[in-house]
């Protein structure tokens, strides 16, 4: 009886359950970093380094480049930092190493900031966290990371 009982338990330590965030505090704090990291750097690439908005229209593929570059660099800091991006923190989300349950390291947070832009221009890569259970976007299951809930 007590044999039963251990195989029980060992099953049942081996996956532990995490609570993945939702859609929805994901999006919201997608919004909140775009509005608090992304936005500034727009300005200043817009204004201080390539002159005007004209400037960039005119150049788009070196203006999103300057854009970008930063961004996933200071993304990958936030991350590396504690697991939270300003938008994350505001939610209570933490982005954790799915084997370990800890924070990534640095240069899979940086390779997931990488993919996060592909999924971004792709579409594909964001929508699919409609269809599954855990809300994992393609960036998170190439960085094998997810998003939790605090």
């Amino acid at each position: 009886m007590k044999h039963k009982s251990k195989n029980k338990k060992s099953t049942s330590t081996n996956t532990p359950k995490r609570h993945y965030a939702t859609k929805l505090s994901k999006f919201k704090a997608f919004l909140i970093d775009n509005f608090m990291l992304l936005m500034p750097i727009m300005y200043v690439v817009f204004y201080l380094i390539m002159g005007s908005r004209a400037d960039f229209a005119e150049h788009k593929l070196y203006g999103w480049i300057a854009i970008f570059v930063p961004l996933v660099i200071v993304q990958t800091i936030f991350f590396y930092k504690d697991g939270q991006t300003p938008g994350y923190k505001a939610y209570s989300l933490k982005l954790i190493d799915e084997g370990t349950g800890k924070i990534p390291n640095l240069g899979i947070i940086f390779f997931r900031n990488l993919c996060a832009i592909l999924s971004f221009f792709s579409i594909f890569g964001w929508i699919m966290m409609f269809f599954r259970k855990d809300h994992k976007a393609l960036h998170d299951l190439l960085s094998n990371t997810a998003v939790i809930q605090l």
